[in-house]
């Protein structure tokens, strides 16, 4: 069954019955059956845009102090990271988090017609296009001639259901999973919902620390293609890729090759 975005009744689009139909076995056998994809710098541009809202911010806050005297970018980052649990990731928590920021860095003078600026900034990034990586679709399309596919991404609901929509790829998933944060609780829950070990799945995906350290470090594996650009927060983690369960890649082009090495591995 597949659902069309805004009639999701909980976090996830479902493509087909998930161990009926097709059950997958549930042994102790170290074979790759389900290999998950990251959303946002995997399989869509996402970071950039961010970035280009931050440059803004502080161009509107350099109006009222000096940039060289304030660190904008750190302060903004902090706000960013203990809101967090309040706000979630995204567009929607990031443009809160300037909020708040600007009023603090500015002593409570910033204007009500800046604030509104820093608003519309959010709502540009809610609404940017959606463009695809160069060569995405026919690698998640060659993985899964072999494998199940899912897309396990995280971040505001509404703007991942929008993107995903958009992207012209939710066909080709057997599940799309929107969750608030990626770690064990939420690889595991999708993995009993296959009635998978994790030495079952792989995980492609440009973060080590939200899609590829949680998933390795629970028993599966990982394909990691780095985005030129990467949020601060994301980078942060003490995952070190060296794990002989984790293949690097430059693009696209190579993740099929990668699932298969590590195939390989698994069976070795």
């Amino acid at each position: 069954m597949h659902l069309a975005p805004g009639s999701i009744p909980a976090v996830f689009w479902e493509n087909g019955p998930i161990s009926t139909a097709q059950p997958i076995r549930q042994t102790g056998e170290p074979v790759i059956e389900l290999v998950g994809f990251d959303g946002d710098d995997t399989l869509w541009h996402s970071e950039g845009y961010y970035q280009s809202a931050h440059a803004a911010f502080e161009r509107i806050i350099g109006e009222y102090i000096d940039l060289a005297d304030v660190r904008v970018h750190d302060r903004l980052l902090a706000t960013e990271r203990r809101n967090i649990k309040l706000f979630g990731y995204g567009a929607k928590g990031m443009t809160l988090s300037m909020l708040e920021s600007a009023i603090d860095i500015t002593g409570q003078r910033i204007s009500a017609s800046d604030l509104q600026r820093i608003i519309e900034l959010g709502k540009q990034v809610l609404a940017h296009p959606v463009d695809l990586l160069p060569g995405i679709r026919a690698a998640v399309e060659a993985v899964a001639q072999h494998h199940r596919v899912v897309l396990i991404t995280k971040g505001d609901l509404f703007h991942q259901e929008q993107k995903v929509a958009s992207s012209g790829l939710a066909d080709l998933f057997h599940r799309i999973e929107i969750v608030s944060e990626k770690d064990e609780h939420a690889y595991r829950t999708v993995l009993e919902e296959f009635q998978l070990s994790p030495a079952s799945f792989a995980m492609v995906g440009n973060s080590l620390r939200s899609d590829i350290a949680p998933v390795v470090e629970m028993g599966g594996w990982g394909v990691y293609m780095p985005y030129h650009v990467t949020w601060a927060h994301e980078t942060e983690t003490d995952f070190v890729d060296h794990s002989s369960r984790v293949v690097q890649v430059e693009n696209p082009l190579g993740i099929a090759a990668a699932i298969e090495e590590l195939r390989a591995r698994a069976v070795a």
